[in-house]
């Protein structure tokens, strides 16, 4: 029997009516818009942060606060010590190059330091925020940011893709753990050891976290319909995480080309690559992904993001999906169109004609 009472005490201390909550997503799909019209519709919405400055921070809250009373989160990676610049990035940049002519960009250039903002200062914009919930992955950070957090009442969360991270979290004082399963789009979360020791399914990762931890468990990965919402229920999950099955939402910042791909993807379109940022990420196979699979060209997180920046943001401006992220999990042939509230509704209806072991339309 699934734990509704786990789900309703989560719901509860979120300040929601249901423990439903918008994965972060970075890069375009996750939008003040989106995450406010999944915290007006009952659930939690979430701002993905990672990649901006703190003064664009604070502006992407004003922005939510606008369109909405209810709580929310933000996410941000937490630090993670970038190797010094690449001493040998030149077969990389002559590839890029070759790139970069097709859509009459300028040459690359080298990366020689690390594109992205400074977590701290990243931190202090998103405290002053003052979001419901603090989430972050990548790691963990600092005490004395996590003490911060908490001093202000804001909620953590972080990102497991194994028991011993989930451990690490509960260790580290956080509220409750996002179970990042390997069906998940985007980022791998992992953070203790090999990348691949944290390529667990979810359905076999949220039992085993809920074993393990004492903290409510947030399934994520995979999750499309209340098929996927009842399931991570029954294993006792005390909430879920969907990322995917809001990205052709009207209010999602997805652009066109990923959209199209969103919706032709075929079963088993997804894989995970290093191609456009160095860390392993799971996306729609596209021509840039496949060029690039297996190569030891590809530079270390996070050079590797910075040297692809301007070929995937004048691809996204172009409509060419051949040189895109086109993040996306497992599920992506369950995605749907509409608005998001109808999205969140949907959902919960077939959750609860699931739980009530009456059919549902999905």
């Amino acid at each position: 029997m699934t734990d509704a009472r786990g789900w309703h005490r989560l719901a509860v201390r979120l300040g929601v009516e249901q423990s439903l909550i918008l994965a972060p997503m970075s890069g375009g799909p996750g939008t003040p818009e989106l995450a406010a019209a999944v915290s007006n519709a009952g659930g939690l919405g979430s701002l993905a942060v990672a990649y901006q400055s703190p003064e664009e921070i604070l502006q992407q809250a004003r922005a939510l606060r606008a369109l909405t009373p209810r709580s929310f989160a933000i996410n941000l990676f937490a630090p993670v010590a970038a190797p010094p610049p690449p001493s040998n990035a030149g077969p990389m940049v002559e590839r890029m190059a070759r790139y970069h002519a097709q859509l009459g960009l300028p040459p690359p250039v080298a990366p020689t330091a690390s594109p992205l903002p400074d977590f701290e200062a990243q931190a202090e914009a998103v405290l002053a925020c003052a979001p419901t919930v603090f989430s972050f992955t990548f790691g963990i950070p600092p005490a004395r940011v996590l003490e911060a957090f908490r001093a202000r009442g804001v909620l953590l969360a972080g990102t497991a893709t194994n028991v011993e991270e989930g451990r690490l979290l509960e260790a580290a004082g956080v509220d409750f753990i996002v179970a990042q399963g390997a069906e998940a789009g985007g980022h791998r979360g992992t953070f203790s050891g090999p990348f691949e020791g944290g390529l667990i399914g979810t359905m076999a990762l949220v039992p085993q976290l809920v074993d393990a931890v004492r903290l409510p468990i947030i399934a994520s990965g995979g999750i499309m319909d209340g098929r996927g919402i009842a399931a991570a229920r029954w294993l006792g999950a005390s909430g879920v995480q969907l990322g995917t099955a809001f990205m052709l939402c009207p209010e999602a910042g997805t652009n066109a080309a990923h959209r199209e791909a969103l919706r032709s993807a075929a079963a088993g379109a997804t894989r995970i690559t290093r191609a456009f940022s160095g860390r392993p990420a799971r996306g729609i196979v596209n021509d840039f992904f496949t060029a690039l699979e297996g190569s030891e060209d590809v530079l270390p997180f996070p050079y590797q993001h910075g040297l692809t920046t301007p070929l995937r943001r004048a691809a996204a401006r172009m409509g060419d999906a051949r040189f895109l992220a086109l993040w996306a999990g497992q599920g992506v042939t369950l995605a749907r169109e509409g608005p998001a509230a109808e999205r969140v509704r949907s959902l919960l209806d077939e959750t609860a004609a699931l739980l009530r072991g009456t059919p549902a339309s999905v």
